[in-house]
């Protein structure tokens, strides 16, 4: 069973394995350090006692093992940027897709988001294939990433979220999807 929970001092170990080997190449970064996993852990820690909430950051939990993190960042516009990292020994297990599928739920109905965004490194296609199961869809590239975007269900429409929605907006910073956007 994949749950979303937050981060513990604990998890920085976990956290460091997450985001090293290919997840770090396709996020553009070197391997964290065990100094900068800690590091990391307590500034996220730190952010999910802010008020308001401007980015949640869950660990992704498999039967107690820490195999990835996802990411919420909650605009005051009501758009919020998804991203997630999984540990590379855990790709292909549908941990992701779950963890999206979860956030997404919680964006909407939590948060009281309106849409969400998020892209992937052309050279991840399965990231793609992630976003596209948890409801979103490909708008174009931008910045040389592959651009989503998944905007929430419309009262009355009869459904789950709607997908699609134009291009993204411009000028927006940050985001990213599936194995990208630290």
């Amino acid at each position: 069973m994949t749950v979303l929970r937050s981060l513990t001092a604990a998890d920085a170990p976990a956290v460091r394995r997450v985001y090293g080997g290919a997840a770090a190449t396709f996020l553009g970064r070197s391997a964290m350090t065990a100094q900068e996993a800690e590091e990391y852990v307590a500034r996220v820690r730190g952010w999910a006692g802010a008020d308001p909430v401007e980015q949640y950051v869950l660990g992704v939990d498999v039967a107690g093992d820490l195999v990835g993190i996802v990411k919420l960042a909650h605009r005051p516009d009501g758009h919020g940027r998804v991203r997630y990292a999984l540990r590379e020994k855990r790709w292909g297990r549908g941990y992701a897709t779950r963890a999206v599928e979860e956030l997404v739920t919680f964006a909407f109905t939590t948060v009281g988001l309106d849409s969400l965004g998020a892209r992937h490194h052309p050279g991840n296609p399965a990231s793609g294939r992630v976003l596209e199961k948890a409801g979103f869809t490909r708008v174009g590239m931008v910045n040389g990433m592959i651009e989503y975007r998944l905007l929430e269900a419309v009262p009355g429409a009869g459904g789950g979220p709607r997908r699609g929605g134009g291009p993204p907006a411009r000028g927006r910073r940050g985001g990213g999807g599936g194995v990208c956007g630290d």
